[in-house]
């Protein structure tokens, strides 16, 4: 079967929900008990032990916010107020780079690097459906879906699965190649914006790297005839660069990196991953900026080449913050002259003594025993800006 002929029947049990199926899905939500649970300790943590009042207050509210959404765009117009008022309240403003140079006329594929579970495609997406975009479908890794309401949300917002947890060899082919036809099948059959993490995971040590097998997954649809560089121009790939100042969940991260180096397995609690979804959502993240590349045409004949280009942008296109400097420099001596925010500004060190301040109390407060990989995962998007200098 060629690209072009890919039945969409085979994706059924990945994709997200189509129109017709919104208001259903949204009524099925409203209804459940643990939405409204997690809801009220989203939006009023401090009286969220009063369970039972205020649970039925919190799904009366979603109800009403929901009222008139009959399809996707109606859920996501939703969905966009309440991510803009997080982002105003957990942050001191997200800037947007590169987006007017984002095609109109036709779907890319987005690659994105991976801090945040949550936010890094949904502020993408708000940064698009800001500026009159079609907002794009999520690539969500299946071991997010372990609470029915929570999968329901995810897909009512453009998200589809990605198999992680299939055990044989066969079962993790016959995954790639699903997930590598809906990914074609939406860019370039659907016309569908498509936004997928870079590797498997967040980085969470702040190296961001492409993974080459996330480009060999792309061109499992590929047939034998077609040149791998024009098959991958068929696709509009966009890589996207998201930089956090201050990240919430850095102290977990550390915590899990410091256990899987010191050779014991790292077992996450059952919901663990909602609760880091939460938290990335409510945690302060200071200045935060999304920059989005340049379309990638360029003649790049394998997976290793395409994955450096990749990588060549999301590192030249990422914002370094003032904490990163900080960082750098408390392991490194000196911080080097590069930028910071935007717009770009010079460093001057002199400039920034209440962020040393605030940064080193911060790490202090961290376990002495994973202290360092937090202070290096602030200082290495520095380390990858001067390796690519």
């Amino acid at each position: 079967m060629r690209a072009s002929e890919l039945d969409p029947a085979q994706f059924e049990d990945i994709r997200p929900y189509r129109d017709d199926e919104a208001r259903a899905v949204l009524d099925r939500v409203i209804a459940d008990p643990e939405m409204s649970h997690a809801a009220a300790h989203l939006l009023v943590p401090k009286l969220a032990k009063l369970e039972g009042p205020i649970a039925w207050l919190v799904r009366q509210f979603v109800r009403f916010e929901f009222r008139k959404a009959k399809d996707i765009r109606g859920v996501q117009e939703v969905i966009a107020k309440y991510l803009q008022m997080a982002v105003n309240r957990t942050s001191a403003g997200l800037s947007i780079s590169g987006l007017d140079r984002l095609p109109r006329d036709r779907a890319c594929l987005f690659v994105g690097n991976h801090r945040d579970i949550a936010m890094d495609p949904a502020l993408a997406i708000l940064a698009m459906f800001r500026e009159g975009h079609e907002t794009s479908r999520i690539a969500i890794g299946d071991n997010l879906l372990t609470k029915p309401f929570a999968t329901d949300i995810m897909k009512l917002n453009k998200s589809f699965v990605v198999k992680r947890q299939v055990g044989s060899r066969r079962e993790k082919l016959a995954a790639a190649t699903q997930l590598s036809n809906y990914i074609y099948h939406s860019v370039v059959n659907d016309n569908e914006h498509v936004w997928i993490a870079q590797r498997s995971g967040r980085a969470k040590d702040g190296l961001d790297r492409t993974n080459p097998a996330l480009a060999a997954m792309f061109a499992m649809t590929k047939d034998k005839q077609t040149p791998f560089a024009e098959f991958w121009r068929k696709l509009h790939i966009v890589p996207l660069s998201i930089s956090y100042e201050w990240d919430p969940c850095d102290a977990q991260k550390a915590k899990e990196l410091y256990i899987t180096e010191h050779k014991e397995e790292y077992r996450k609690s059952e919901h663990e991953d909602l609760g880091s979804i939460a938290k990335g959502i409510t945690g302060y993240k200071g200045h935060i900026h999304t920059a989005f590349g340049m379309p990638i045409e360029g003649d790049f004949n394998d997976v290793g080449t395409l994955a450096e280009e990749i990588d060549r942008q999301v590192i030249g296109n990422y914002v370094l913050h003032p904490t990163n400097l900080v960082a750098y420099q408390m392991l490194y001596g000196e911080a080097p002259p590069l930028s910071v925010g935007y717009p770009a500004r010079p460093w001057h060190p002199d400039e920034h003594a209440e962020t040393r301040r605030q940064f080193k109390q911060r790490m202090a407060e961290i376990d002495e025993r994973w202290r360092d990989k937090a202070i290096r995962a602030y200082a290495n998007p520095v380390v990858s800006k001067l390796a690519y200098e």
